[in-house]
């Protein structure tokens, strides 16, 4: 197996090679089907504040972005970790990076504090992995702001995941409003 490393970095801190090496990651994932990556606004979605990234001999082979933001869920304000492109190149499948990636970045999240909770969707099939991760799915009615800038309200049912962050808080009853993109 090749030696990785891993970085951990506020998305200003990321040099125009890093941009350059994230790009080439999320565009071999999603070229076709989204178009060119934008850091500021990857696939319409919400950007992240955080980077955390796998490298193998310089290149970036795996990220989890995340972003802090307070979302409404029922009636009660919560802080959370908005988890997003999640990737491992093609080449560096099977090194077990992305368990690896996932458990760096929630000590990222418990590091830069007052977060509650990770929170990502996702497809159907990647829920396994998420749940090995120690990651628990939850079933909400969500509403978001699409790529087109409209409303958009998910019934129950489309992968909602996640995991406390601050101990013995619980995830609160009712709808949630993520109040901006998902990520």
């Amino acid at each position: 197996m090749k030696h990785h490393s891993i970085e951990i970095l506020a998305h200003q801190e990321l040099t125009e090679a890093d941009l350059g090496e994230l790009r080439q990651l999320f565009d071999s994932e999603y070229l076709k089907e989204f178009g060119e990556w934008d850091p500021q606004q990857p696939y319409g979605y919400a950007s992240h504040d955080v980077h955390v990234m796998a490298r193998i001999e310089g290149r970036v082979v795996g990220h989890v972005g995340w972003a802090r933001r307070e979302i409404a869920v029922g009636t009660e304000i919560v802080a959370i970790a908005g988890v997003g492109g999640v990737l491992i190149s093609a080449d560096a499948r099977g090194m077990r990076l992305g368990g690896e990636l996932m458990g760096w970045a929630e000590q990222s999240m418990r590091d830069r504090g007052h977060l509650a909770f990770g929170y990502l969707g996702c497809r159907e099939q990647v829920v396994p992995f998420y749940a090995s991760c120690g990651w628990h799915r939850i079933y909400a009615r969500e509403k978001s702001i699409g790529r087109d800038g409209e409303s958009v309200v998910d019934e129950p049912g489309p992968p909602i995941l996640i995991r406390p962050i601050a101990p013995l808080e619980p995830w609160p009853e009712g709808d949630i409003n993520l109040r901006g993109r998902a990520w």
